[in-house]
């Protein structure tokens, strides 16, 4: 799996997404390679008192606390954990997650133009936790929107509003900001925290692909500077994602000085490297929403200077 990974970081911005598959009572579904640490077969889990009915408990392989989330229950599935069950070992928002599936198919190497937004009959309001649907080996795999998981299982580890409050009073900024960011919940949550900060005027996109239509659509009209101060984007998105988008902006001449800062759950040191390489001017962790409104403040003052 390591070498997986190693081999899917060192591109840069070509647009494709390694997805592992897995089934849940034969449902097939998918999960970002760039999230996984490893898989292992389920072990025993000691119960934790006072959580989410989904969240079964810990496990300790090597020496490591994790927090084992039974993702059939999540999902709605009347299924009892199994011996044969895996746990697919996570790390993303700076956290090690384990998630109880039934099989695991393989790895399929797809671009993000492969996988579409769920219609509304199956998103509906926003309620789905599916992100995407991709084909894959002919067969149609839905994307799990795994940020979402934990944000409602452990509410305390997604972006906090206290965090915001802590900032003390501010003024309001009328600055036109896009946002790209695929997940309902955490989209609405940045835009949300970032109102309260005092940007007031943010333009949200689902995905990389819909912001950088808009960024055509501007520089054709010759307003792109009055319509956009800055851009927030997130890296998994459908379509088109987030290195692709901040690749296509840098190596643009009318768009390359609008400061891009890449906000994801997936920031690692190797991600670092490769949204630096692209020309990313800052990157940073999900969670981190306070860092994420002194560093737009300080990317927009140096924009005014």
């Amino acid at each position: 799996m390591a070498d997986k990974n190693n081999e899917i970081l060192l591109e840069s911005g070509t647009n494709e997404i390694e997805i592992m598959e897995f089934t849940i009572d034969g449902n097939l579904y998918g999960i970002n390679v760039a999230k996984i640490n490893e898989i292992l077969l389920s072990d025993a889990v000691k119960p934790m008192p006072h959580t989410n009915p989904a969240v079964e408990g810990i496990f300790k392989p090597r020496d490591q606390v994790i927090t084992v989330v039974n993702l059939p229950k999540y999902l709605g599935h009347d299924s009892e954990p199994k011996e044969k069950d895996l746990f697919i070992i996570t790390n993303f928002n700076k956290m090690n997650i384990a998630f109880r599936v039934h099989t695991v198919i393989g790895i399929s190497r797809i671009s993000w133009t492969a996988i579409q937004k769920p219609d509304k009959a199956i998103s509906g309001s926003g309620d789905s936790v599916a992100t995407g649907i991709a084909q894959c080996n002919g067969e149609l795999v839905t994307i799990l929107d795994f940020e979402r998981v934990v944000a409602e299982i452990a509410p305390e580890t997604s972006i906090q509003m206290a965090e915001i409050e802590e900032l003390g009073p501010r003024g309001r900024n009328t600055k036109p900001i896009l946002l790209a960011d695929d997940s309902i919940l955490l989209s609405e949550m940045i835009k949300e925290a970032l109102n309260k900060a005092g940007y007031t005027n943010l333009k949200q996109f689902s995905n990389g692909l819909e912001m950088w239509e808009y960024l055509s659509m501007l520089k054709q009209a010759g307003d792109v500077h009055e319509k956009c101060s800055l851009i927030i984007t997130d890296i998994e998105m459908p379509q088109m994602d987030g290195h692709r988008l901040t690749k296509l902006v840098k190596e643009d001449p009318v768009l390359r000085n609008i400061p891009l800062i890449i906000f994801s759950s997936l920031i690692s040191e190797e991600m670092r490297i490769k949204g630096k390489q692209l020309g990313a001017d800052e990157q940073m962790s999900k969670p981190e929403i306070a860092h994420l409104v002194s560093v737009m403040d300080r990317l927009l003052s140096k924009s005014d200077a």
